[in-house]
Order: structure tokens, then sequence, then C-alpha cells
């Protein structure tokens, strides 16, 4: 049985969930990821909490709520691909988007509140991004160049519609589950 992790997260719009599946299921064939995660589970995460105790947890849906309250919802543009780890077998390739300091501020109360509410936080800086694949099994090396030519002269193409985004969430991880995370709480931006 696997233990429950928890993360507080940008829910995305349908609309942007859909654009980015398009994206994904256009690149798959030329660039063998192990896997592509699923559309529902797209979002960008703010705190990612892990394993929680129950009072802790619910301590955290409290000053979240509270340091959020009257935020306004953030509009999002994707705007180019990237990826973490190695360069030429990479763990992770996402999806950025147009930075803004409403996203920055909106992930730092976030972020504030969940350390507030006693969670041990990864301390590396903030890069908004959507994760759409994991872990490079190809038999060539990645070319990030190629993905980006491609990402930028196909359709659709990268950068993106604008989107607005009016929701953060509280997911569960549910490792074996299709989408895996599930909505626990949520919070409507305005």
């Amino acid at each position: 049985m696997h233990s429950d992790h928890f993360f507080f997260a940008l829910a995305l719009p349908g609309e942007m969930k859909m654009y980015l599946h398009s994206i994904s299921e256009r690149i798959k064939s030329v660039f063998p990821f192990k896997t592509w995660v699923h559309p529902e589970d797209y979002h960008m995460t703010f705190a990612f909490l892990g394993k929680a105790e129950k009072e802790v947890l619910a301590s955290s849906i409290k000053l979240v709520g509270d340091a959020i309250q009257g935020a306004e919802h953030i509009t999002l543009r994707p705007n180019q691909a990237g990826t973490f780890g190695q360069a030429k077998r990479p763990r992770i390739l996402w999806v950025g988007t147009t930075g803004t300091d409403q996203l920055d501020a909106l992930r730092n109360n976030v972020f504030s509140a969940c350390q507030r509410a006693g969670f041990e936080l990864e301390t590396r800086p903030f890069k908004p991004h959507i994760t759409i694949a994991r872990k490079w099994m190809g038999e060539e090396p990645f070319s990030l160049s190629q993905l980006q030519e491609l990402a930028r002269n196909a359709s659709p193409s990268l950068p993106g519609p604008a989107f607005d985004a009016v929701e953060v969430v509280l997911y569960r991880t549910r490792l074996d589950h299709s989408p895996k995370y599930e909505k626990i709480e949520s919070f409507t931006l305005i």
C-alpha cells in the first residue's frame, strides 16, 4: 500500500489542459518519454507537502485559505517547453508559462502558510511550470532545440493563448489511479 502525499497547486482550466494535451499528443511520437502525464493531472505546484498528519494538514488548509483570501485569478499563457535533469536524458519535460509578479506572490503566500502549519518544504527557487512527461527513454540524446522548434512551428504551438486560472487546490497523490491526483480542498480566486 502506498502512503498518501499531498501538495498545493494552481489548478489549470479545462481549456488549457486540452491545449497542453494537444501539444503532448503531437510530440509524444517524436520524443519517447516513459510516462506522459494524464491531462486531468496538469497543474502548477506551489508547495509539495509529502506525507501529512491530519492535524497539520487541517492547519495548512486553514492557513492557506486565510493567506489567499481575496486573491485575484491569474492569467497564464503557455510560452515555452523545457526540461529538468540531464540535458541529454531529462527526467522532466515541462511547459512554462508567462511569469508574473501576481503568480509569484500567490505561490509565496501558499508556501509561507504551509511552513507556518509546520511543513518543511523544498527551498529551491520557484520556476513556474507544468509537467507533461517524465523520464527520457530514447536511444538517441534528447534535443531541446528540436522540441522547441516543433513546439513553435506546429499547431497548436507555443507560445499559446491566454487562460484564466481561478483555483488553488490541495491534492492527494494516488499512485495506483489514473488520473492520479485527487482534489481534497479548493480555494476560488476572484
